[in-house]
């Protein structure tokens, strides 16, 4: 069943996406455990289109927030006004109040406004005027950043980039598929007629599905293992943390579940762990200097860990 959900939003979205299945599945594994996504692209690559594209599939709510270096906190979780009427202050709730939030170039406003992020991302609630209050759910965040232009923007500091789940990146299409997309552009924007092919209680129904995937001792140790060899190789200055061996464990999870099974296999914490991995590691400066990439370090490292050879 998990499987077919899957199937249907996917193919609802490449009704609007040309290609990038690998990306939209990584997406929607994401999902499926409940963790936050951080696009890295070049604009105009279909960021923002994708991340609309996922809210209207599933049926859940979708606010963008367009992050500026003058955007204060309160402008993300809410605030407290004064109702003349009423004479009273009453909550207005900010943007973050949504199935789904678009933090569209998230690296352009200030540490204090990225802040305001990560008591949700972690705790699926936010604080205005000393009140705690739940998030909707599910509670997804997609965040984008632009690599190229670097002026006036703000890192994320590395408390921040390890709450993503996952870092991925679109791509440029290729000329059949960038063919593809003029042809279906070229009377209308397919956007504004998709429809939902699920909804959210469904989405939090597969999110339990999704824990019930079986992971064997030996593929536990696996994952530990790959962990611990982030930490303990020489030219990676920060390794992953515990949280990241999580994120590792429940990706591998969901994609299994994504193609069928109810059991993961060393191969799906192999295919995830460039995306779970990748943007938490700090490669040193003396292996800067020779010209390593966290992405050489990080296929090194799978291909160094053995894999376990019986897993049912």
């Amino acid at each position: 069943m998990l499987r077919s959900l899957v199937e249907q939003v996917l193919k609802n979205i490449q009704t609007v996406i040309v290609g990038k299945e690998e990306v939209i599945r990584l997406v929607l594994a994401a999902i499926l455990c409940e963790g936050h996504v951080l696009l890295e692209d070049v604009p105009g690559t279909g960021k923002t289109t994708l991340a609309r594209a996922l809210a209207i599939s599933l049926g859940c709510t979708f606010r963008r927030i367009q992050f500026t270096p003058d955007l204060l906190p309160s402008d993300v979780t809410g605030l407290m006004w004064f109702n003349q009427k009423t004479q009273e202050f009453e909550y207005r709730p900010g943007p973050i109040m949504a199935n789904i939030v678009l933090a569209d170039e998230i690296n352009r406003a200030t540490p204090r406004t990225q802040s305001a992020l990560l008591e949700a991302m972690q705790e699926r609630q936010v604080t205005s005027d000393g009140i705690t209050r739940p998030l909707p759910r599910p509670f997804f965040v997609i965040a984008t950043q632009n690599p190229v232009e670097l002026e006036g923007t703000f890192p994320l500091p590395e408390a921040q980039i390890d709450r993503f789940m996952i870092k991925i990146g679109l791509g440029y299409p290729s000329p059949q598929e960038e063919n593809a997309l003029l042809e279906r552009f070229q009377r209308s924007d397919p956007l504004e007629t998709l429809t939902a092919v699920t909804h959210p209680e469904a989405i939090q129904e597969a999110q339990a599905m999704r824990r019930q995937v079986r992971v064997e001792a030996s593929v536990r140790d696996y994952i530990v293992r790959m962990a611990q060899a982030t930490r303990e190789n020489p030219e990676i200055q920060l390794g992953a943390s515990p949280r990241a061996t999580l994120n590792l464990f429940y990706m591998a999870q969901a994609w299994a579940a994504l193609d069928g099974r109810e059991f993961v296999l060393p191969d799906d914490v192999k295919h995830v762990a460039p995306y779970v991995l990748g943007h938490r590691l700090i490669v040193s400066p003396q292996a800067m200097l020779r010209g390593r990439r966290r992405e050489d370090l990080i296929n090194e490292i799978i291909a160094a860990v053995p894999v376990p050879v019986e897993v049912r």
